[in-house]
């Protein structure tokens, strides 16, 4: 074989490296904006689900506002943030919106306990269940971003695509974490 032969494949097999390398960190980027978005929907469903669940309360505990308050402040302010993507660097601060708004939708459920009546309520044991299941989708979009995430950076951090990486300025993405540790659970639902 020559050695220009040689030169060439070398060559040719590097640049189809820097090709697959470079698709490959494109593809777990898109996987973890998909993921993202699936978080997005789960958020944007407990957003929903907020104002129903506060009327529902409402009927039976009117002179609780303060906690109604609370609970429409932090779904207002978790609403208001941008939505976190990658690289956006605003992710800690919707972690910690998403942290209160869990915080204080405890608050309502906490707040169903001296209420009889509201407990055996056929509208809010639906609420709390439908808050229940989109709590559990929430967690689980939430592993799915973070799973992503985690396989991005680290092919970022390895060699030798930590190359490609640089050459095309591919950086790390934040991962999605509760900032308290009692936020870390699920919001509770007792029937």
């Amino acid at each position: 074989m020559s050695p220009l032969f040689i030169a060439l494949t070398i060559i040719v097999l590097v640049v189809l490296w820097i090709i697959f390398a470079y698709n490959g960190f494109v593809r777990l980027i898109n996987r973890a904006k998909e993921a993202w978005a699936d978080i997005e929907v789960q958020l944007k469903r407990r957003y929903d689900l907020v104002p129903n669940l506060v009327n529902t309360v409402k009927g039976y505990a009117t002179h609780e506002s303060n906690v109604f308050e609370n609970v429409t402040r932090a779904r207002a302010q978790a609403m208001g943030l941008p939505d976190g993507k990658a690289g956006a660097g605003n992710l800690a601060d919707k972690s910690k919106a998403e942290t209160q708004l869990a915080t204080t939708l405890k608050s309502i459920f906490a707040l169903a306990e001296a209420y009889p009546d509201l407990k055996a309520n056929q509208n809010f044991l639906k609420l709390q269940e439908e808050l229940a299941d989109t709590e559990n989708k929430i967690q689980a979009a939430r592993r799915f971003y973070n799973t992503n995430v985690r396989d991005l950076n680290t092919r970022i951090e390895s060699f030798p695509s930590n190359f490609i990486a640089s050459m095309f300025h591919f950086s790390a993405m934040e991962f999605f974490q509760l900032e308290e540790v009692a936020a870390r659970e699920p919001v509770r639902v007792n029937f």
